[in-house]
């Protein structure tokens, strides 16, 4: 089973969801969104078990930093923003991430919490920045918001098990969605 998933992550899937066309109105789209897109999935689930791997603090302080960074990246956008280059931006943060966990790297708590922010404003830009006109931004904020805590969560609890066999599952899927994302790029 493991291997079955770790070869479903390296298929080279359209990993950037960001085409300005496929946001809906509301809460349901929201919550849709990031699960829509391979970058996205694979961002938020790696945060998560970067932060259950660290343990501590930043199982929790990681998410939240991301969240937070999420949001402000959202409004942003929605007020018209400009941010070079975010979708190769993104790519790399997905790259990162998933190497972070699978070295289940351990800078300074501060410098974590800076690149946990700084990838946040990058998947958080376009949300805001695509929402069409006459959207319920606020409700579809609350969904992706609402999602990626979630994905966040089962990073997380991935991460955190000490079991040494989950914990090895939790770097080799870091690992998985860095290539997985590198593969994209280099194929794309």
């Amino acid at each position: 089973m493991r291997r079955l998933v770790l070869a479903a992550l390296l298929l080279p899937l359209p990993a950037l969801a960001h085409t300005g066309a496929e946001h809906g109105a509301g809460l349901a789209a929201g919550l849709a969104h990031p699960l829509g897109g391979a970058d996205h999935l694979m961002a938020m689930v790696a945060v998560g078990l970067w932060a259950g791997l660290l343990g501590g603090r930043a199982a929790w302080a990681l998410p939240a930093a991301f969240l937070a960074a999420l949001a402000l990246g959202a409004g942003f956008g929605a007020a018209g923003g400009a941010m070079p280059a975010v979708e190769a931006g993104i790519a790399a943060s997905v790259i990162a991430l998933g190497a972070l966990a699978a070295l289940a790297a351990r800078p300074p708590l501060a410098l974590s919490l800076a690149l946990a922010a700084l990838f946040g404003l990058l998947h958080g830009y376009p949300h805001g920045a695509e929402t069409p006109a006459g959207a319920s931004p606020l409700l579809y904020a609350a969904g992706f918001l609402t999602a990626t805590a979630g994905l966040h969560g089962l990073g997380v609890l991935c991460g955190a098990w000490r079991a040494p066999r989950v914990r090895i599952f939790a770097r080799s899927a870091g690992f998985a969605m860095a290539a997985a994302m590198f593969v994209v790029l280099i194929t794309g």
